[in-house]
């Protein structure tokens, strides 16, 4: 997903290879893959990988079976790290409509007004890798449907929305934002990002049962 990147974890380069196994090795290789993205989109091989993290070898092939599967450990960390982001930012709203709204407009604003390379890295391979590892994507893309979810069982709760199912409509909210997104990860010349996102706010909120804008 669906969704604008997060800061990528913190690691120090120059770890010495100690031979260590467990989370520490995982987050170094993590780490390091966030940054070769941020440079290089997924233009590195494992040997980068494995030099930028300054591990051996074989310290990755156990923590991942390949290459892909770091990159999608990559897509599910930049949208578990969006959308916390986003939750936290929106606790202030009282009103769980308003908590939606935010999820959908902000995360189209920030990616319309400025897309990069993290966002067209997350666009092309969330395509190449759903073809071949379908279950994994979903879940990697899962957290924004969630959080959409959530406020669409309160708002049903109070009266202030009518989705026939908030589990289905998070999804297919879920898809929209995720298409609008992919679309002007690369798209030029784009339109205004506020009303980009303002139109999608406004047909996902008429979809659930919203009136009056």
């Amino acid at each position: 997903m669906t969704i604008v990147p997060a800061a990528s974890p913190k690691t120090k380069r120059g770890r010495r290879r100690n031979g260590v196994r467990g989370p520490a090795n995982s987050e170094a290789l993590l780490a390091a893959a966030h940054r070769l993205v941020m440079e290089r989109g997924e233009n590195f091989t494992t040997q980068d990988l494995i030099k930028e993290a300054d591990v051996a070898l074989q310290t990755f092939y156990r923590h991942f079976g390949g290459k892909d599967q770091i990159l999608i450990a990559v897509l599910a960390d930049l949208i578990n790290g969006h959308c916390e982001a986003l939750a936290a930012k929106a606790e202030h709203f009282e009103d769980p409509v308003d908590r939606f709204r935010y999820y959908v407009v902000d995360t189209l604003t920030m990616l319309v007004a400025n897309p990069g390379a993290t966002a067209r890295f997350m666009t092309s391979q969330h395509w190449r890798l759903h073809q071949l590892y379908p279950e994994e994507l979903a879940a990697a893309t899962k957290p924004f449907a969630d959080l959409v979810q959530r406020e669409l069982e309160e708002a049903r709760a109070t009266g202030r929305l009518t989705p026939r199912s908030p589990e289905r409509d998070a999804w297919i909210v879920n898809r929209l934002v995720m298409s609008v997104f992919h679309h002007y990860s690369f798209a030029a010349d784009a339109e205004d990002a506020s009303t980009i996102a303002e139109d999608v706010w406004l047909f996902c909120f008429a979809a659930v049962g919203g009136t009056g804008g």
